[in-house]
């Protein structure tokens, strides 16, 4: 008997490991005497019989399944191996690592804002992390019915709703969609929330989710550097004169489409009021100065910068 011995055994494990695969399933062989359980670091074995759970295995290693498996499974601890009698069940592994995935959108959102009737519009970009969270929902929802299942099929779920998501959040709470980076921790964070809802029915927890940038159009974009500056330059009114000017002649502010020539007029019409603004408080400073009688000689002050009587400079 002992040329027979072990003739029949086989090896439980991984065959087909990738990186971005989040779970493959060991099945449809039958698993005779002898045979050997591998499980390799971040990987979990989960055996299967008749679709029900029988028992998870986290300790990497190799296992003598007859001795050191079967005493631990639900119902089949009691199961006696014979010559030509196997157990036919199914062995799930699972990769336990947490996934870093960088999205971005594919077309640009248009981002309702006020004065652009076709709305402002934005692309993103960034990273999300997940991992499997509950074994017994991924079995019951996802792997009941797939052998196999990649980072790519979470991606092309998560992907296909984060329009949506980012619409939802970038408009939320009147946030400004000229300075959207400023904000991009409360956007992210919200995104996160709902996408862990939304995944969470799969067994898989959304980790993490970052906005690492949000783009505009060209024309836009220079237009939103351009006014930054302005923050940046001693006298604002001035520079903002010149800019003005400058554009004007330059022609830079023609042909960019209805969102940017909409975002320039609302940009600009920003600065006249600048101006205006600034014009006036010179003014007022300047009325607030003059005195109504010459310091010198006492002598009522008329329209002038200086006293009529005695040739004093009043301001």
């Amino acid at each position: 008997m002992s040329f027979f011995k072990g003739q029949f055994a086989n090896v439980v494990e991984w065959e087909e490991f990738r990186d971005d695969m989040i779970f493959w399933k060991w099945t449809n062989r039958e698993i005779k005497k002898g045979s050997k359980l591998i499980i390799r670091p971040g990987q979990d074995a989960i055996f299967l019989f008749n679709g029900k759970i029988e028992g998870i295995f986290r300790d990497e290693g190799e296992y003598d399944i007859e001795s050191q498996i079967i005493p631990f499974l639900s119902t089949l601890k009691g199961f006696k191996f014979g010559f030509n009698t196997g157990m036919r069940a199914e062995v799930l592994f699972i990769n336990t690592k947490e996934f870093t995935v960088k999205w971005g959108t594919k077309n640009a959102i248009n981002i309702p804002t006020l004065g652009l009737p076709g709305g402002l519009p934005i692309r993103a970009n960034g990273t999300f992390n997940f991992k499997v969270g509950d074994y017994i929902t991924l079995i019951d929802k996802v792997a009941g019915i797939k052998n196999t299942y990649l980072v790519d099929d979470v991606k092309l779920r998560i992907t296909s709703t984060l329009d949506q998501l980012l619409m939802k959040w970038i408009t939320k709470e009147g946030k400004d969609m000229f300075n959207l980076q400023a904000n991009a921790f409360d956007i992210s964070k919200g995104i996160k929330e709902d996408l862990d809802m939304m995944v969470l029915n799969d067994g898989i927890n959304i980790t993490g989710f970052n906005v690492m940038s949000f783009n505009y159009p060209e024309e836009i974009q220079e237009m939103i550097n351009k006014n930054a500056s302005h923050s940046m330059i001693g006298d604002v009114g001035k520079y903002q004169q010149v800019s003005m000017v400058d554009g004007i002649a330059s022609g830079k502010v023609k042909g960019g489409g209805t969102a940017s020539d909409m975002a320039g007029m609302m940009m600009g019409m920003n600065i006249a009021k600048e101006m205006i603004e600034n014009v006036n408080k010179t003014k007022e400073t300047s009325n607030e100065a003059k005195p109504n009688f010459c310091p010198n000689c006492g002598e009522k002050t008329g329209a002038g910068n200086f006293c009529g009587n005695c040739g004093e400079k009043l301001i």
